[in-house]
């Protein structure tokens, strides 16, 4: 059921008064009327607007009263429903949350008139941008969460945009129904400006307008201030090791298919990724989406956190919201246990934002793939990593000495250097107890040297001489790694690089006190 059909059947079973929760005014205006001329073969009716600038206004024209405040608007709807109960007329108050915020008069004055319009064929309609009403009215509306427009939306909005402007089109359907993908996330009004901005740069609409959409959609989405929007740009040769991590992976790839649903396949929950950093967590999670070519969309659950009442939820509510809208996506959720870092002294906000995470996770039914890590999984509720949340609970070690050399060709070839040149396995060695981040640092270090001292070629010896200068996390966090570990001998946990518990502890890297 679309959402027009949603709206229309609150409005049949005479519901008196719906808080449309959207920051798309305009799209909710339009929406309206649709909904009002479904309903005007079978009822007389029209849409009548107030906002405190203009008053009342008829989108038919009709003469209606002058109401220039809030709670004078109220009572001349009441006597226009009351005068013609048997009009089907939709009432649409703007902004009306900042009237019942400020005023009880305001307050009590919607809820008679709710109880009034039970027994008339109109209804109220309050379009707010938070979800957050009156107790006093919670029992006499329904709040109605206005989605950001699908893929059929953007594509009608795209046509309707070339056939204005009359610009020249290079892209075929399976081109334009790209394009409207690549805006998914984004209102109306901005996926507008996308496409509009892309067609005034070169006079031609064409494959580079994709790109431009998803950098477009990239700043809106960095601007909602707890998510960001990844372009899925990394493959499994970009990781080093962690091979059974890679094959649960490789397994899935094609889980989010028309083919896999036919199957009787659930779409896959998601994963935890649990370790020291440095061990490629985040890395592990751009992969996923480079190889599953999914959007990548990392929620910074640190950034969640505002200093106003209800803000945190808000913009966790606007988060979640976008990702939906994205979906088929990747979630990545970064270091997870900062959902918790105040300790209960913020006056419970993080115990609600964690709760409303943990409950989203477990009820979504869109197709959002979440990855999350965690540094210090002793930071978390035990509930939060149980199995059936998580399709899998992977534990990222400490590299062994082949995953070593396989981190050292990977960094060695993203400079542009034959990994053959120099000897992996003495570098590996040396490196023991060194995770992939610190393993690229040193490479970083050598060619910042060889790149001073000449320019010159970087050589085994620089990258020996700079793995030598570094303090590994491993002497730092001895405890915190052997904690780690437990789950995966407890079994809480699957290593990412050994099938079986057993070899993964015989072959972890030995840890020296610091």
């Amino acid at each position: 059921m679309n959402i027009r059909e949603d709206l229309v059947l609150y409005l049949r079973a005479r519901v008196p008064m719906i808080v449309l929760v959207t920051i798309e005014e305009k799209r909710a205006i339009e929406i309206l009327e649709d909904v009002r001329k479904m309903r005007s073969a079978t009822f007389e009716s029209d849409l009548v607007t107030w906002d405190l600038a203009e008053g009342l206004r008829s989108q038919a024209g009709r003469q209606v009263p002058t109401a220039a405040t809030p709670d004078v608007a109220l009572d001349k709807i009441a006597e226009l429903a009351r005068s013609a109960p048997n009009r089907a007329d939709l009432y649409v108050l703007k902004d009306f949350h900042e009237f019942w915020e400020k005023s009880p008069a305001v307050k009590r004055k919607l809820r008679s008139l709710a109880h009034q319009l039970v027994s008339t064929r109109s209804s109220v309609i309050i379009t707010t941008h938070t979800p957050e009403i009156p107790m006093e009215l919670s029992n006499d509306v329904v709040v109605f969460d206005l989605p950001l427009p699908d893929v059929e939306t953007l594509t009608e909005d795209l046509e309707s945009l070339i056939k204005e402007t009359g610009i020249k089109n290079a892209l075929t359907i399976h081109g334009q129904a790209r394009l409207a993908q690549a805006a998914l996330g984004l209102t109306a009004t901005q996926a507008r400006r996308a496409f509009s901005k892309a067609i005034v740069r070169d006079k031609v609409l064409d494959e580079q307008d994709i790109i431009a959409v998803i950098e477009e959609k990239k700043a809106v989405i960095r601007a909602s201030q707890a998510l960001e929007f990844y372009s899925a740009d990394q493959t499994p040769d970009d990781v080093g090791g962690l091979e059974i991590l890679k094959e649960w992976l490789t397994i899935r790839e094609r889980a989010f298919s028309q083919d896999a649903a036919d199957f009787g396949l659930p779409a896959p929950k998601g994963m935890a990724l649990i370790g020291i950093p440095g061990t490629g967590k985040s890395l592990t999670a751009k992969m996923i989406s480079g190889l599953w070519r999914l959007p990548l969309l990392r929620l910074d659950v640190g950034a969640l956190f505002g200093s106003l009442v209800g803000e945190s939820e808000e913009r966790l509510r606007r988060a979640l919201k976008i990702t939906e809208t994205v979906a088929p996506c990747v979630l990545w959720i970064d270091e997870i246990e900062k959902s918790l870092a105040n300790g209960g002294m913020d006056g419970g906000t993080s115990q609600r934002v964690f709760g409303a995470i943990l409950t989203w996770m477990q009820e979504k039914t869109k197709p959002v793939f979440v990855v999350a890590t965690a540094n210090d999984v002793t930071a978390l509720p035990p509930e939060m990593l149980r199995r059936g949340r998580f399709d899998e609970v992977f534990f990222l070690d400490l590299p062994t000495e082949s995953e070593r050399r396989e981190i050292l060709s990977v960094h060695l070839r993203k400079r542009r250097r034959e990994p053959n040149r120099f000897d992996l396995f003495q570098l590996a060695r040396l490196s023991e107890g060194y995770v992939g981040a610190e393993i690229e640092q040193a490479i970083t270090d050598a060619m910042y040297r060889a790149f001073a001292e000449g320019p010159r070629d970087i050589t085994t010896e620089d990258i020996a001489s700079a793995i030598r200068r570094l303090v590994p996390l491993s002497k730092s966090q001895r405890e915190g790694i052997e904690n780690l570990r437990s789950w995966l001998r407890d079994g809480r946990a699957q290593s990412a690089s050994f099938a079986e518990a057993s070899q993964a502890v015989q072959e972890q890297v030995r840890l020296e006190l610091a």
